[in-house]
């Protein structure tokens, strides 16, 4: 981590997204309302099926995928909570920023090969989310 920036933090903004990122030392003015953030990476959590069920992954992307700044500033209002980054994740962020410049950026949703379930699998995500169900719903409960 370079002497110019902070501990690296994870914020979450008012649309919902995750990112994690440094703050540089040097800020704006509190009067522009504004704040930088150094190598932005959205937390992309991504369901997979696994033997035990249900599991996230987490991958880390390009926040400010079609540029190549590595400052971006944005306003202050638009974020909601900013909090210390686990151990884990500042060492993830670290080797990640380390080729910032270098990370694709997103796929578009149409490069995207969608696959069905075999049967199998298919039978099984039922099962799971029967047992779920059968779990929760005592007449009682509602599901959101």
């Amino acid at each position: 981590m370079s002497k110019n920036q902070t501990d690296v933090k994870v914020i979450k903004l008012d649309n919902g997204d995750d990112i994690v990122c440094a703050f540089p030392k040097e800020q704006l003015k509190d009067s522009t309302g504004l704040i930088r953030l150094i190598k932005p990476l959205l937390i992309k959590y991504v369901p997979q099926l696994t033997p035990q069920g249900f599991k996230d992954y987490v991958a880390l992307i390009k926040w400010a995928a079609y540029t190549n700044d590595e400052v971006i500033t944005i306003p202050i209002k638009k974020i909601m909570t900013i909090t210390n980054a686990s151990s884990e994740m500042e060492k993830t962020f670290n080797h990640m920023s380390n080729d910032y410049q270098k990370l694709e950026a997103p796929r578009k949703d149409n490069d995207y090969k969608r696959t069905m379930f075999n049967q199998k699998d298919n039978d099984k995500v039922n099962e799971i989310l029967d047992e779920f169900i059968d779990d929760v719903d005592d007449g009682n409960n509602t599901l959101h």
